[in-house]
């Protein structure tokens, strides 16, 4: 069978009760097996008898198979051999296979790519000179034992480990490796209903005096720099406005603690996700760490803060952008000062969210519908919150007293 290999064609391609394979129309020696079985495979027929393997169709687009069956085929034409090509592939290093295979693949297919391309070089720069075979089970054991003597803490070593396991996955589906050498290797145990880091009504009064503080030393920090100006006849500074925010770090805060988004979830922030007539935004899929969209209603603070904040910015693109314009990336140094600030200790971004989802917990709030607001998948992580229901636990086990005179 022959046709032209496109998305369109595999999305609507049904398995058979035998393999079948489909032959590309334009490029000769290009095809696609499929199994019973659904899996789909490109492969390069560049001499009869003899071919290479592409990848599979859920790793790799068509235009990128196809770009890769015109280079093996390039290869063929000057006289040498794609497949022993393909075993010089296999010898790379994993800094090789990172930066030419792996990080390519991510940029693509995940929202995070250049995140956790960073997170493998800090966590693993023993593992970047070796080939992809001497990464061993023995190597990634004497790795796990090093970071916790370092201070990592298990649930860090457990999302390093899972990113090194994904991307040997890769490397075995690409056929760079025969298996993945730590595929039977299990995360650390850690405890799944860990203590959760939140403000106390304390705290978050601090947090906002804090906020407040901050407001009013750049107003004043401004109004002093301007007189120190006038009084040499330097040109002025535009004085800061007491009708709104000096900068994003308050309302950015505020909104974390009234909406319980991610940091991230909120650099990604758009003005066309924020609706202010149905006090409501929309964490977009492909922002968020499910991929999942979901929608946020927001509150009466929250949506005061929004306001007040569109007046004041251009209104178009990111609502927090960075300097230049483009997406924020960085808060650390601000927020770490209006903790100090504010004498609040061990308190991480993060816990602004489990800041959210317990305050509404202790208000009533059923879970299902936090799960909801938090966007989380499952009751699982849910549940580290339900200890936190105002007389729940302590009304049920009451009962047994009632009916016991």
């Amino acid at each position: 069978m022959k046709s032209q290999l496109s998305q369109g064609l595999i999305d609507k391609l049904e398995p058979g009760e035998k393999p079948f394979e489909i032959r590309d129309s334009v490029l000769k020696g290009f095809l696609l097996r499929v199994q019973p079985s659904g899996l789909m495979t490109y492969y390069l027929e560049y001499e009869r008898g003899k071919r290479v393997k592409l990848g599979r169709t859920a790793d790799v687009k068509p235009h990128k198979a196809r770009e890769r069956a015109k280079k093996k085929l390039a290869i063929a034409y000057d006289g040498g051999d794609p497949a022993a090509d393909k075993k010089e592939l296999k010898t790379e290093t994993f800094k090789e296979f990172l930066e030419s295979v792996w990080l390519p693949h991510a940029e693509t297919h995940t929202n995070s790519a250049e995140i956790t391309h960073k997170r493998f070089k800090s966590a693993f720069p023993g593992f970047m000179k070796k080939r992809l075979t001497e990464i061993t089970p023995f190597a990634v054991e004497k790795w796990r034992a090093d970071r916790m003597r370092q201070g990592a803490s298990r649930s860090t070593v457990n999302r390093e480990f899972d990113d090194l396991k994904s991307a040997l996955n890769k490397a075995e589906t690409w056929e760079l490796i025969q298996t993945n050498p730590i595929a039977k290797m299990r995360r650390l145990k850690i405890d799944k209903m860990p203590a959760v880091r939140y403000l106390s009504p304390d705290e978050e009064q601090r947090l906002r005096q804090a906020l407040d503080d901050r407001e009013l030393e750049k107003r004043q920090g401004r109004d002093s720099a301007n007189q120190w100006r006038r009084e040499r006849g330097y040109p002025e500074k535009p004085a800061i406005s007491t009708n709104g925010f000096v900068d994003h770090v308050k309302p950015i805060i505020l909104l974390s603690l009234n909406t319980g988004c991610r940091r991230g979830e909120l650099f990604n922030l758009t003005w066309r996700d924020v609706d202010l007539k149905r006090k409501q935004i929309t964490i977009q899929g492909e922002g968020a760490k499910s991929g999942q969209t979901r929608y946020i209603d927001l509150n009466s603070e929250a949506t005061a803060i929004l306001e007040t904040w569109k007046g004041q910015s251009a209104e178009t693109g990111y609502v927090f952008p960075g300097k230049s314009g483009g997406r924020l990336d960085n808060i650390t140094k601000a927020y770490q000062g209006i903790l100090k600030a504010a004498k609040i200790e061990k308190f991480r971004w993060h816990d602004l969210r489990h800041t959210f989802a317990s305050n509404l917990v202790q208000r009533g709030v059923d879970l299902n519908t936090v799960r909801e607001l938090l966007g989380h998948s499952s009751y699982q992580m849910t549940l580290r919150y339900a200890h936190l229901a105002p007389h729940q636990k302590s009304a049920a086990v009451e009962l047994l007293v009632e009916e016991n005179p």
